[in-house]
């Protein structure tokens, strides 16, 4: 047993889905210790008050009080907010940062307050996120586009358009109830949203273009689903080889991605429910490729996958704290 003192982490926003979730895999994380979990609403409060399913594992309370030399600060606001949070609130040179929103995800907005944010996406760049001072953590819906295509990109092979339907769960859309989030409207009803002008397009095709720097565009419709949570994304385009290459393809790419796996099983959403997982399968039909992801979007893609980047910048096995199991019953 490790005798080293455990690295101490700051939590802000604690109190939404996203917050809940890190605060669950930071609790039973085995090298770090939570510092204070941040809120204006709820200062004084049991975090189990608001988040129940932490009964028995916290006494810990919200604070409106900010500890600025904590190890690192996850930043779990709403988007929009973060940066004007750190001007607000100096923290410590040295402290890491992971921030959970879109506000430093695009490389126009990567440098802020004298840091430069890596776009945290480990399956992209796992060596530079191990070096960085600052993640801007990926979003849901791209983190299961792009695990669905990097592969391609990488071998040159995005040279027609894209085709993708991704459907999401009511979490998606934050904990604050909306007119298409609760509970009489999503159920036992489906709507598309955002046609081909979703905000992760941009985070999406940096990547990608990164890659390939005459990747095709991407036609990307969004779902509304009556479920709670997970994403499950089909992606298609035209391929030249036959299934035994793309497989090929897929598998070298993830092969050192703890993750990332390839099925030949086709693949249900509850495969990656309360994982940190993203599975992709793939089938050709004439000369197409349909390449289906799914992932959990409040652990693969959001707070599973920022848990995932910390344990890469203090250089800790990447699956550290997030052994997690799904419930496919």
């Amino acid at each position: 047993m490790s005798t080293k003192a455990k690295k101490t982490v700051g939590v802000i926003g604690g109190s939404g889905y996203t917050g809940g979730e890190l605060i669950r895999l930071l609790i039973n994380h085995p090298e770090i210790s939570i510092d204070f979990v941040y809120s204006t609403t709820r200062p004084g409060t049991y975090l189990t008050e608001t988040h129940n399913d932490l009964i028995g594992q916290t006494d810990l309370q919200f604070t409106n009080e900010i500890n600025p030399d904590v190890d690192v600060l996850f930043l779990c606001l709403g988007h929009g907010l973060s940066g004007s949070f750190l001007q607000e609130n100096p923290m410590n040179d040295n402290t890491k940062i992971i921030d959970l929103s879109n506000e430093f995800r695009l490389q126009k907005d990567q440098h802020y307050l004298e840091k430069s944010y890596v776009y945290g996406l480990p399956e992209y760049q796992k060596k530079t996120i191990k070096s960085a001072q600052a993640v801007a953590n990926p979003g849901c819906f791209a983190t299961a586009i792009q695990l669905a295509l990097l592969p391609l990109a990488n071998e040159g092979l995005l040279q027609n358009d894209v085709q993708v339907h991704a459907i999401t769960g009511s979490t998606g859309a934050g904990v604050k109830p909306s007119a298409t989030s609760h509970f009489s409207w999503r159920n036992n009803n489906v709507s598309w949203y955002k046609p081909f002008t979703h905000q992760h397009l941009g985070e999406i095709n940096e990547t990608l273009k990164a890659l390939q720097s005459d990747a095709a565009n991407i036609n990307f419709l969004p779902i509304r689903g009556n479920f709670t949570r997970g994403i499950f994304a089909s992606a298609y385009t035209t391929f030249d080889g036959n299934i035994d290459d793309a497989y090929r393809i897929y598998e070298a790419y993830y092969a050192n991605h703890p993750f990332t796996h390839i099925s030949k099983k086709e693949l249900s959403l509850k495969m990656v429910v309360n994982t940190n997982n993203c599975l992709i399968h793939l089938h050709k039909h004439n000369d197409l490729l349909l390449i289906t992801s799914c992932l959990d979007n409040l652990l693969k893609g959001s707070s599973g996958q920022a848990v995932e980047n910390m344990n890469l910048m203090f250089s800790w096995p990447q699956t550290t704290g997030l052994q997690l199991k799904a419930n496919v019953h």
